[in-house]
């Protein structure tokens, strides 16, 4: 099984963008190209997946056993797989490593690949190499890639230092390139969904890190990777009922998902009918909703001049779809968006208005412990499990007496205690769930919207 992590000397390194250019350059050679992302992270999965033509699948200890990662990256394995990694490679939650980059490099048993900003470097570079080689032997870092360089100058120079110092494969040096950029907002980098011109920008990106890196050597390293050991599969459960359709919104407002969760909801039997909140008037025929999250805030203005879309969705909302909403889905259910001097009428459903802040009001792993008044079928209930939340939108103005799906044993959701605003047959978050073993709320969400849809029709 060929595969390689990449990793950087530190964040904003510029690892996504030579990720990005790895896999779509590769892809282009006809390789089958299998990406993943280490950590929570909805926009640079979408641009992996752009460029290798393959869902990007995420990897998270702290959501994920490590029996759960390896046969996730086990089960969606392709010719060659690459992990893109998240901040610096040794960067960690504790001292001692715990979740980093290169723990996820060891359980992978994965190469790394070392991805450095050279920017005003030229012989300090050697050092920084030298330091990340020796500092954790279980590691093998089997390649660098110098990104930002000045020229043809500063990579000669840059060349001879490897050459004399460092015993490590110099797989490419990048140089610095307006072009090469994807513009950043608030969360990231703009989706993918959102970013006009994708094919040519990743067109762009890469013929020039193809180019600029010794591609055929990095496959030599990704062909050295020793096997994933990986459990036995456990078998996968039939559907529990007849197939349901459940309408999500994909478009440029909404597109925060994870593969991982729509495989789950179309294993338990969900035919997944997406809609553009931007542009349809009507809602397609469908038994349940799932509105991801997103940025609504900066598609407000579109988001309410479709007003046909949001009344059919408060409607069938009112007359009990059972329907499911993630942070921007939650915001596009309130009753406005507030950002700025800017307010903008939403669907409703929901009795209060998100207002936007400068900076982040919740960020991060948080802890739920599930309500009895959740609506699911409560099958496989864990007593308390961890999901992540990261919004700059509050809910205010939101009456009393309301109902909630969860409780925050940590995090902060809707109020700072809860979090799973339940109306009707709707549970609508802040919080970002991962379907996996900690936490299966796809089938329930599935075995729910099926069980409403028998009660409709024997009303």
């Amino acid at each position: 099984m060929a595969h390689l992590l990449i990793a950087a000397a530190h964040k904003s390194s510029g690892k996504t963008t030579v990720t990005l250019g790895l896999c779509a350059a590769l892809r282009r050679r006809g390789l089958i190209v299998q990406p993943f992302k280490k950590g929570p992270d909805y926009i640079d999965p979408m641009w992996l997946s752009r460029a290798a033509g393959r869902d990007c699948h995420n990897l998270d200890f702290q959501v994920m056993s490590d029996s759960e990662i390896r046969s996730t990256f086990a089960r969606h394995a392709g010719e060659i797989s690459i992990v893109e990694g998240n901040m610096g490679l040794f960067d960690s939650i504790d001292v001692e490593g715990e979740y980093s980059n290169a723990a996820m490099a060891a359980l992978l048993q994965a190469p790394v690949v070392l991805v450095v900003n050279v920017l005003g470097m030229t012989r300090s570079a050697a050092p920084l190499v030298l330091g990340f080689l020796q500092f954790d032997p279980r590691i093998r870092i089997a390649g660098v890639i110098l990104n930002n360089v000045a020229g043809k100058r500063h990579e000669e120079r840059l060349r001879q230092v490897f050459e004399r110092y460092v015993d490590v494969p110099l797989l490419g040096c990048i140089h610095r390139d307006p072009e090469l950029a994807i513009s950043e907002r608030h969360l990231g980098l703009i989706p993918s969904n959102e970013a006009g011109e994708v094919e040519r920008k990743l067109d762009y990106i890469a013929a020039a890190v193809g180019r600029q890196v010794d591609l055929d050597q990095l496959l030599a390293i990704a062909d050295s990777a020793a096997a994933v050991s990986t459990p036995p599969a456990a078998a996968e459960a039939a559907a529990a009922g007849p197939a349901v359709r459940i309408g999500i919104a994909r478009d440029a407002a909404f597109g925060f998902y994870y593969a991982g969760d729509l495989e789950q909801l179309r294993l338990a039997g969900a035919e997944l009918v997406e809609f553009d909140t931007l542009r349809d008037r009507r809602l397609p025929a469908v038994d349940g909703l799932f509105i991801g999250g997103g940025f609504p805030e900066t598609h407000m203005a579109a988001l309410e001049k479709n007003s046909g879309l949001r009344h059919e969705i408060r409607a069938a909302i009112e007359a009990g779809m059972p329907a499911y909403a993630e942070c921007g889905g939650l915001m596009y259910l309130a009753r406005s968006i507030l950002w700025g001097d800017q307010r903008r009428e939403m669907v409703g459903v929901i009795p209060g208005d998100a207002v936007m802040h400068d900076k982040p009001q919740g960020r991060g792993y948080v802890r739920l412990r599930e309500l009895d008044s959740h609506p699911w079928p409560k099958a496989q209930v864990p007593q308390e499990f961890s999901a992540h939340e990261f919004h700059y939108s509050m809910l205010e103005n939101l009456p009393s007496g309301l109902t909630f799906a969860y409780e925050m044993a940590r995090g902060t959701g809707v109020d700072g205690r809860h979090d799973g605003i339940v109306y009707k047959n709707l549970v609508a978050n802040y919080v970002h769930l991962r379907d996996v073993e900690g936490y299966r709320w796809a089938r329930r969400f599935v075995d729910f919207v099926r069980e409403r849809r028998v009660q409709a029709g024997a009303a």
